[in-house]
C-alpha cells in the first residue's frame, strides 16, 4: 500500500472511529472532493499532508473538520414521498387510537440530517389539525454532524432547497420567504427539537419513542455497527412502536428485534408486539 493510499485510509478509519460509518474501498475516491474545502482552508496541499497534522497533539479541531466534511448530509422535504406517505395516511393514524387517552406522541428521527425529516412529519401533522387537536406532540432530531444540527435548528432553507420537495402551496403555508431564503413557521418549528448525537450510543430520552425513523443512514454501517444501532433503536421504542428505515435498508439478517409491518414499506415494528398490531 503506497503512502498516500494509506492516508485514504487513516481519514475512513477515523470517520468509523468517530461515527461507525464504513468508507469501503470502492468508496475511498470521495474523500479527496469531500475535503477539498478543509484542505483550502487550512492551507494542507494533500491528504499526506493533512495525516501528519491530525496525527499531532492539539488536532481535535481539525479531526472534527475531517469528519464533519465527509458525513453524507442529503435529505429533502418528504423524501421518498410514496414511503413517507405511509405515515401521515397510515400509521400516525393507528398510533393516534393507542394513544387516544394521553393524547401524547414522542417521534425521533435518527440521523435527521438539516431537519428536513423531522420537519415534514410536523407539518404533515398541522395539516391534520382536527385529528391533533388537544395533543402534545415531540419531535426530536438528531445528527452526529453539528453542522447540520445547527442548520435544522434555525429552519431556515435556501430556494432550492424548499423545492426539493414541497410544492409552491406547502410553501406558502409553511415559510414565510426573507431576503436569505425561507424560514419555517413558528407553529412547525415548536413541535420539533434537535440535539447531537450518536445512534450507536444510549438513546436520547427516557420516554419509549412511539415511531423512529432511522432512514439512510444504515447504509453507512459495517455489520457490527448495523446490529449495534438496532440493538440502540429497538432500546429507545415503545413495545408497539413504528421503526421505518431507508428504502434501500432492511432489518433481515441484521437483527430479530423487529419484524415487518405486513401491509406498508420499510416499516417495522418490535418483534413481540407483531402479531397484535401490525
Amino acid at each position: 500500500m503506497d503512502a498516500s493510499k494509506a492516508s485514504y485510509q487513516i481519514v475512513a478509519d477515523l470517520l468509523e472511529r468517530e461515527t461507525g460509518q464504513h468508507l469501503t474501498e470502492n468508496r475511498l475516491w470521495r474523500v479527496s472532493s469531500a475535503l477539498a474545502c478543509v484542505l483550502r482552508e487550512h492551507g494542507i496541499s494533500n491528504i499526506d499532508q493533512l495525516v501528519c497534522l491530525l496525527d499531532e497533539p492539539r488536532s481535535q479541531e481539525l479531526s472534527q473538520q475531517v469528519v464533519e466534511a465527509l458525513l453524507n448530509n442529503e435529505t429533502y422535504f418528504f423524501r421518498d414521498k410514496p414511503t413517507f406517505d405511509q405515515l401521515p395516511n397510515a400509521i400516525l393514524p393507528r398510533l393516534a387510537e393507542r394513544r387516544t387517552e394521553e393524547k401524547r406522541l414522542s417521534i425521533w428521527c435518527a440521523g435527521c440530517s438539516t431537519g428536513q425529516e423531522a420537519y415534514s412529519i410536523a407539518m404533515s401533522i398541522v395539516d391534520d389539525p382536527v385529528r391533533w387537536a388537544g395533543w402534545k406532540i415531540d419531535i426530536l432530531g438528531t445528527d452526529i454532524s453539528e453542522q447540520a444540527i445547527f442548520t435544522a435548528r434555525q429552519g431556515h432553507y435556501s430556494q432550492f432547497e424548499v423545492q426539493r420537495g414541497l410544492s409552491v402551496i406547502e410553501m406558502l403555508k409553511h415559510f414565510e420567504e426573507t431576503d436569505s431564503g425561507w424560514q419555517i413557521n413558528q407553529n412547525v418549528r415548536s413541535m420539533v427539537r434537535f440535539d447531537r448525537r450518536n445512534v450507536l450510543k444510549e438513546p436520547p430520552s427516557r420516554r419509549a419513542f412511539d415511531l423512529v425513523l432511522c432512514r439512510n443512514v444504515l447504509l453507512y454501517f459495517d455489520r457490527t455497527f448495523r446490529e449495534l444501532a438496532f440493538e440502540k433503536l429497538q432500546s429507545a421504542m415503545a413495545s408497539d412502536g413504528y421503526l421505518m428505515l431507508g428504502a434501500g435498508e432492511t432489518v433481515l439478517g441484521h437483527t430479530r428485534a423487529f419484524a415487518p409491518v405486513s401491509d406498508a414499506a420499510s416499516l417495522y415494528t418490535v418483534r413481540e408486539a407483531a402479531n397484535a398490531h401490525t
